[in-house]
């Protein structure tokens, strides 16, 4: 599992690198770094044309020294400089000796575009006149690839907020350590592919990161598989409380992500148990959660609504002694003071899924920025475990522990693709998962699904739930 760490720490553990090393060594193994990548990028080195934009400070060296060590494998490398009275001279020297140059005007053509004005201190967007020469080149030189140097400019590398103009990398090489920025909120579309660079910060970096992000390999060790003596109640039993006479959709497409996860038997507990006889067969259908029996962990809320009845039904699955999970009506009933009040008196572990409307009608504001510190504030506030939705769904636990999702995909911005994700996350609690495993591994699996669905044209939440057992077969191979 990858960690992402924040500025203070990445600034405290290059301090304590520079110490054990030889004045501008630092900056030497990143410069190389990103001039690997930038030659990858290219067709080929030899005759290209190279544009570096550059800011003062480290950050425009990088850029400086990348580019001479490109100069010197035969590139036509020009560095377009914004503030010459502030350029790193050592790097500025350095292109200079192996024939690059120094330039104001945006060449007619270029091949690769180095972003180097602004590194992981930068605050805010992009301002004069870096914001204009930035539009000029996006304008002039469009279609050609862009390389962020550590952070794309513009970006703030703890929160991924951007608040103005920034550059839109292709690529962005980050060096020694990830950054959250990279990963969340419009900073993670900002910075396009994401290649970390080692240059020997690990044994430096002090403290917790400020999130993980989980590989396939880490969702393949958590997820539950049957074995020999198992039977369908060892494997786990989830009630599913969804859906409703208006909604009976919710509860079916919530039933068929719970089917697709590790439980041996799935419960339905609601006002839609004739289609979800209808559509799946090997399910138990009842009109209540009372009536439902025991199970090992509930999903409630998609499509469930917000009557009298839906709040009797949520009131049961929090009284109720097993892990629960928390979706659409069950969110909205949440804000009523009893609720609130009964979830905190929950003994079980809980996890609650809202998108950003859901997230701001719990928490009295919008994620706003910082996405990271809002969902963790909300997992405090609730005590349980936040699933917050969106392009990078993050994971927030109680005690502080944040994971952020790689797998999203904005093919699944459509409707009822929570239902399933809700179903598949309630049986993956039912199979024994601790909840904020489950909720991590749910939302890894969820994505793949989408991207699967969305090779194959327009998506359905329909088609999410078909391509979960490939996407679950992945973690086998």
């Amino acid at each position: 599992m990858r960690a992402a760490w924040r500025v203070a720490q990445v600034r405290a553990a290059e301090e304590a690198l520079m110490k054990e090393l030889p004045g501008g060594a630092l900056m030497q193994r990143a410069a190389a770094g990103l001039a690997r990548r930038c030659a990858q990028t290219l067709p080929k080195v030899y005759g290209s044309r190279i544009l570096l934009l550059v800011g003062p400070g480290n950050n425009g060296g990088d850029a400086l020294y990348a580019g001479a060590l490109l100069a010197r494998r035969g590139a036509r490398v020009e560095a377009l400089v914004l503030d010459p009275d502030r350029i790193h001279r050592g790097g500025a020297a350095a292109l200079h000796a192996v024939g690059g140059a120094l330039t104001r005007a945006v060449p007619p053509r270029v091949d690769l575009v180095v972003d180097g004005i602004l590194g992981i201190g930068g605050r805010g967007g992009l301002r004069e006149p870096a914001a204009s020469r930035v539009a000029e080149v996006s304008g002039a030189l469009r279609g050609a690839p862009v390389i962020a140097v550590d952070v794309p400019s513009g970006v703030d590398a703890d929160t991924g907020a951007v608040t103005g103009m920034a550059v839109r990398a292709d690529i962005t090489v980050t060096f020694g350590a990830l950054k959250p920025g990279l990963l969340v909120g419009a900073g993670a579309v900002h910075s396009g592919l994401v290649e970390l660079v080692d240059i020997g910060l690990e044994p430096h970096l002090d403290g917790d990161p400020a999130c993980y992000v989980p590989d396939l390999e880490d969702v393949a060790a958590w997820w539950p598989r049957p074995v020999a003596n198992d039977n369908k109640y060892s494997r786990g039993v989830v009630g599913v409380a969804t859906g409703s006479g208006q909604y009976p959709g919710a509860a079916v497409l919530s039933v068929s992500g719970a089917l697709a996860g590790p439980a041996g038997l799935v419960r339905y507990a609601g006002g839609a148990a004739d289609a979800v006889r209808a559509h799946h067969p090997p399910v138990i259908a009842y009109d209540r959660v009372a009536d439902a029996g025991r199970v090992q962990a509930w999903t409630c809320g998609s499509g469930l609504g917000t009557d009298d009845r839906a709040y009797a039904e949520v009131r049961t699955v929090l009284g109720a002694p097993v892990p629960a999970c928390l979706d659409a009506g069950a969110l909205t009933l949440l804000v009523d003071a009893r609720m609130a009040d009964w979830l905190r008196d929950r003994d079980a572990p809980t996890v609650v899924t809202p998108h950003d409307g859901e997230f701001q009608r719990l928490a009295g504001g919008a994620p706003g920025d910082d996405r990271v510190a809002a969902a963790v504030h909300l997992a405090e506030r609730m005590d349980s475990v936040v699933l917050l939705k969106g392009d990078r769904t993050i994971v927030a636990t109680p005690d502080g522990r944040v994971y952020v999702n790689p797998t999203g995909t904005p093919a699944l911005a459509t409707g009822g693709t929570g239902d399933v994700l809700a179903g598949l996350l309630g049986s993956l609690l039912a199979g024994g998962l601790p909840a904020e495993h489950a909720a991590v591994a749910a939302a890894f699996v969820h994505g793949l699904a989408g991207r699967l669905a969305a090779a194959r044209g327009p998506v359905t939440a329909a088609d999410v739930a078909t391509h979960l057992p490939e996407a679950i077969a992945t973690l086998r191979r």
